[in-house]
C-alpha cells in the first residue's frame, strides 16, 4: 500500500471523500468552530438544519472514517472534531507543497 507523509492512501483518500459531501462538510465546519467542547447533537441538528435521521447518517461516516468522534453524557451525545485526524489529512496535503519545484522548500 502506498503511503503518503505516514499515512495510507486509501485512509487519505477516504477521508477526502467523506468531506467531499456538502452536509459532511458544514457538521465539521460546525464541530470544529465549536472547539474541543463538541456539540450536543441536537444543537448540531438545529445548527445544521436537517432531520436528526439524516444527521446520524452523515455522523455516522464521519466516526467511519476517523473524522468525528462521540461521547455520551447521560442522556445527551455529544459530537466532537477529531482534530488530530484532520490535521494528519490536512498535514498530509500541505506537506507535499512545492516539494518537486526546483529549488523551493515548503512556504514558510
Amino acid at each position: 500500500m502506498a503511503r503518503w507523509q505516514g499515512m495510507d492512501l486509501d485512509d487519505i483518500a477516504l477521508r477526502l471523500e467523506a468531506l467531499g459531501n456538502p452536509t459532511r462538510l458544514r457538521i465539521i465546519r460546525a464541530l470544529v468552530r465549536a472547539g474541543e467542547a463538541g456539540m450536543p447533537v441536537g444543537r448540531l441538528q438545529e445548527r445544521i438544519g436537517i432531520a436528526a435521521s439524516t444527521l446520524t447518517h452523515h455522523c455516522s461516516k464521519l466516526i467511519q472514517v476517523g473524522l468525528v468522534t462521540q461521547e455520551r453524557r447521560s442522556t445527551v451525545l455529544i459530537c466532537r472534531a477529531n482534530y488530530p485526524m484532520i490535521r494528519d489529512v490536512a498535514g498530509a496535503l500541505m506537506d507535499q507543497c512545492c516539494a518537486e519545484a526546483d529549488g523551493a522548500g515548503p512556504p514558510p
